[in-house]
């Protein structure tokens, strides 16, 4: 967590991917699990995701996915889509406009899958059936025989950063045409 509260634009706007990069590392971070809403038919359809990586620079964040889930195929029609993150040890709040892409081949992958494939959190991309799929029982399926992982990257193009505070709240914008204060 940040030692001191930032108070210009640049200082938050730096924090907010500091602070982004440590949720990637930190199970327990606010900003580990984050919502992310696609287009569903003639709705919305959201779900939390575990953020796995980011590249700053990019401004890209990484997560991985079933490539038989509903949120691939959404994706695959409509690529953009909003995250929703809240940090209750910060007191932030962000919501972010992305454009999404999911890769279901190559070494991104690969290289990916190879690190994860060894943990018990393989088993979320070996399921005989796609996520979703109804069940006669509780039981978790067997592993098929081959994965369907997925890496999903989430381009950044917009972030609507909240603080909430007991001396006032703050808000602020950062995209394309630069950071601006908000009326919170």
């Amino acid at each position: 967590m940040p030692d001191a509260r930032p108070e210009t634009l640049a200082a938050i706007e730096a924090a907010v991917w500091r602070e982004l990069a440590a949720a990637t590392h930190d199970s327990a971070h606010g900003w580990r699990r984050q919502v992310l809403a696609t287009r569903a038919g003639d709705g919305a359809d959201a779900r939390t995701l575990v953020l796995r990586e980011l590249d700053a620079e990019a401004r890209t964040l990484f997560f991985y996915t079933d490539a038989r889930s509903h949120k691939a195929a959404q994706v695959a029609q409509h690529p953009a889509g909003t995250i929703v993150a809240w940090c209750p040890a910060l007191s932030w709040q962000l919501r972010m406009r992305v454009r999404l892409e999911l890769e279901v081949e190559g070494l991104s992958v690969s290289s990916r899958w190879a690190r994860l494939a060894l943990t018990p959190a393989a088993r979320d991309y070996m399921a005989p059936s796609a996520p979703g799929t109804p069940l006669d029982t509780p039981a978790v399926p067997a592993r098929a025989g081959r994965t369907h992982f997925a890496l999903l990257s989430a381009r950044v193009g917009s972030i609507d950063w909240l603080e909430l505070g007991d001396s006032g709240h703050r808000r602020a914008s950062f995209d394309a045409a630069g950071a601006r204060w908000l009326v919170p």
